[in-house]
This record gives structure tokens, C-alpha cells and sequence, in this order.
């Protein structure tokens, strides 16, 4: 016998509960309006209707793997981001509502005509939402990961977002003709420390690919690197953004002031958190 809409959220709500799943009654919700097509009015106008016996099935397949801990995003292949919907997979981290102050901040400062380059792009979200909001941008992204960068080359072929994406070892993936001039650098690099990546939540150490979060013993890894060898790919003037793990702004702080950036600053997530470091690299002697 079928059953209808409420009656199969509700064995999905307990399904995800009873697996210590976060926003349990959320994901059930969400898992059910992808399986049938449906949005979040449903619930209210229409909780009687009948899941057909392939909506039952697909449903009660989709919780099982959500009980599982695999990530909700991962089973809808999507992800919504500055407000592009983005495809994601376990090739590429999930893009998360964090990173969007790291965006933000870009378009704020100014991003406009700018030649833009992120380092670890991942699924592309960070960079393809800068030239999605900013006239006249150029981007590059690069990454370690061929996996990552069919994602990236996916998303922005879907959301017709003109970009180039080469694979490499940070600086190393650019071709010499496209190595220099950057008004902006961009990154979300693996921050977590590799001691710590045991203990995160199971969506994101047994799902998420884990070169995307070994920052190395102390998380810096990648900042030093980063902040190290952007100059001399910078403009005459270039901005480096980099989004941060919460307790790291001083220590990244430290190691733009020490290769001589200026204007340095740390932004707050939405949580009061500290998010985003911005510096400034100006490659000219200022006019006395």
C-alpha cells in the first residue's frame, strides 16, 4: 500500500533522527522534495498525496544513504552558492555558506575589469561566482586534482560562465603566457590540521576528498606557500584573499606583514567568526 507525502516524511525525519543525523527534519524535507520533484509547499497544500511505488522507493533508498552520513548534497548532486546552483560530488568539496564572505568581500572591494586567479578551485564556485557578479572579469582557476577541475569546467559550462582552469601544484598548474598580472588571488585552501581531520563530522571526513583538507601539522601549509610566491604574480598592485580557519587569522596575519603586504585585514563570517584575510602586495615604491 502507498503512502502519502507526510507519512513518508515523517518515516524519513525518524530514519535520519534515529541515525544522529544534523538537521534531520530538514534533510528529510529536502531529500523528499528532490525525489518528487516537489518544493517546500507541498507539505502545507498537499501532504495527502501518494507517493508513487518509485517515489517510495527511490525515497527510502536516499534516506538509507543519508542515515549513512553520506552528505545530503552529494546524493542531489547540487549545491546552491551566492546563488548559482552548482553540481558537487566526492570529487570537490560541498561548497559551504561560509565561503560566500570570501566572495563577498572580492565584489565589495572591487572586482570589476579585474584579472582573477583561485588557487584550489575545487568545484569552481568561488571563482565563477566573482565573475558572475563583476563586469568585465577574467578568471583562472587551478588545482591538484583532475577531478576537481572536470567539476569546476562542468559548472561553468552549465551556469555559461567563461573561465580557464589548468591542473597543477598552485602556481605551478599556470602556463608562462598566463603566470602574471593578477589584480586579485583568491583562495579556500586546506586549512585543517592533519591530526585534527579524524575528529570532524563523518560528511566531511569520510566523504570529502582529503587533499582538500590536510593543511599540513599546523593548518599553514598552504598560507605559507600562498602567501609566499603570490607576488610575483601579481599586477603592480594585487589583492590575496584567503578564507581561514577560525582560530588562524593571527598566524596568517603574521605571514602577509612578513613578506610585506600591507592593508591587512581579517573579516567575520555571519557567526562573528573570523573568516577572511585580506592583504594588499604592491610591487612599486609608493610616491614620497
Amino acid at each position: 500500500m502507498s503512502i502519502s507525502y507526510r507519512e513518508a516524511y515523517l518515516q524519513g525525519k525518524e530514519r535520519l533522527l534515529a541515525a544522529e543525523v544534523p538537521e534531520a527534519e530538514q534533510n528529510a524535507r529536502l531529500l523528499l522534495e528532490y525525489v518528487c520533484g516537489t518544493d517546500r509547499q507541498a507539505m502545507l497544500l498537499a501532504p495527502e498525496r501518494t507517493l508513487t511505488g518509485a517515489e517510495e522507493a527511490r525515497y527510502s533508498e536516499v534516506t538509507r544513504e543519508r542515515a549513512r552520513r553520506v552528505p545530503l548534497q552529494h546524493i542531489t548532486g547540487s549545491q546552491y552558492f551566492m546563488g548559482l546552483e552548482f553540481a558537487v560530488d566526492g570529487r570537490v568539496l560541498v561548497p559551504r555558506p561560509d565561503t560566500e564572505i570570501l566572495v563577498e568581500e572580492v565584489i565589495k572591494d572591487g572586482a570589476s575589469g579585474a584579472k582573477v586567479l583561485d588557487l584550489c578551485t575545487g568545484s569552481g564556485c568561488i571563482l565563477l561566482s566573482i565573475l558572475k557578479y563583476s563586469n568585465s572579469a577574467t578568471g583562472i582557476g587551478t588545482d591538484l586534482s583532475a577531478d576537481a577541475l572536470s567539476v569546476a569546467m562542468h559548472n561553468a559550462e552549465r551556469l555559461q560562465i567563461p573561465a580557464a582552469f589548468y591542473r597543477g601544484d598552485l602556481f605551478a598548474a599556470l602556463p608562462e603566457e598566463a603566470a602574471k598580472g593578477f589584480d586579485i588571488i583568491v583562495s579556500n585552501p586546506p586549512y585543517i590540521e592533519t591530526a585534527e581531520i579524524d575528529t570532524l563530522m563523518p560528511e566531511v571526513r569520510e566523504h570529502d576528498p582529503y587533499m582538500a583538507l590536510d593543511g599540513g601539522a599546523d593548518g599553514l601549509d598552504f598560507y605559507r606557500r600562498i602567501i609566499a610566491e603570490a607576488p610575483e604574480h601579481f599586477a603592480a598592485e594585487g589583492r590575496l584573499y584567503l578564507e581561514i580557519g577560525c582560530t588562524q587569522a593571527p598566524a596568517v596575519e603574521a605571514l602577509m606583514k612578513a613578506q610585506g603586504y600591507t592593508e591587512i585585514r581579517t573579516v567575520k563570517d555571519y557567526a562573528g567568526l573570523d573568516r577572511v584575510v585580506v592583504g594588499t602586495y604592491k610591487s612599486y615604491l609608493p610616491s614620497p
